[in-house]
């Protein structure tokens, strides 16, 4: 999952980054509002996580630009302005969710994954493909009753394969959704981390769930 953080409090957003990055997310920050709707208007984006206070453009207005371009990504205002008042401009303009600072991490994390789930009707909390099953809440992975313990980025890169399972999905989208802004393209960190994955999920296994679809990218899928 990628996530867009707009916040100028270099220390708020470098403590947001640090925490969603441990957990697996790819985090893009921007330091000011113009810049968050470019970064929001340029790229992909799971959840926008969007402070009021911005300089340039503030998180209300930033927030009714996005959805008159109609960007429908997930919003949710960070902000030490927790009166009723705020919170209701700020839902009126457009966001999902408002989070009043200061904020535990685990409420933080816990309210992404609300946003995640809201309107899909295919999420469920548990992701399954033959024998292999991910826990989105625990973040627990096994294959035929065997726990499998992955890193952070293995275990967003296996979520990303398998809520597009049966799909080739491309480098190019791997790097969008689950690396960020500064990944090099040109590098072979994709293929490394796919091969992790394989001996983790597909070594002495029959089925191979892991595909290569030569010149276009990866594929999960049963056989």
């Amino acid at each position: 999952m990628r996530v867009l953080v707009v916040e100028d409090e270099v220390k708020v957003a470098d403590f947001i980054k640090r925490g969603l990055r441990e957990e697996g997310y790819a985090v893009d920050v921007a330091v000011d509002g113009e810049d968050g709707y470019f970064q929001a208007t340029s790229n992909q984006y799971d959840v926008i996580l969007l402070d009021i206070m911005l300089p340039k453009l503030d998180g209300f207005s930033l927030c009714r630009k996005l959805r008159q371009e109609r960007i429908r990504t997930p919003i949710m205002m960070l902000t030490a302005k927790d009166s009723v008042k705020d919170k209701v401009r700020g839902l009126d303009s457009g966001a999902d969710d408002y989070l009043g600072k200061p904020f535990s991490f685990e409420e933080l994390l816990a309210r992404i994954r609300v946003l995640l789930r809201k309107g899909s009707d295919r999420e469920p909390r548990l992701l399954q493909i033959a024998d292999l099953s991910l826990d989105l809440v625990t973040h627990k992975v096994s294959r035929a009753g065997n726990d499998i313990q992955l890193t952070s980025k293995e275990y967003a890169l296996l979520e990303y394969l398998m809520r597009n399972a049966g799909t080739i999905i491309t480098r190019t989208m791997i790097s969008e959704h689950v690396w960020d802004i500064n990944f090099d393209t040109f590098t072979n960190v994709i293929d490394v981390y796919i091969n992790y994955l394989r001996n983790k999920i597909d070594k002495g296994s029959r089925c191979k769930l892991i595909h290569t679809i030569r010149g276009r990218g990866y594929i999960l899928k049963e056989g």
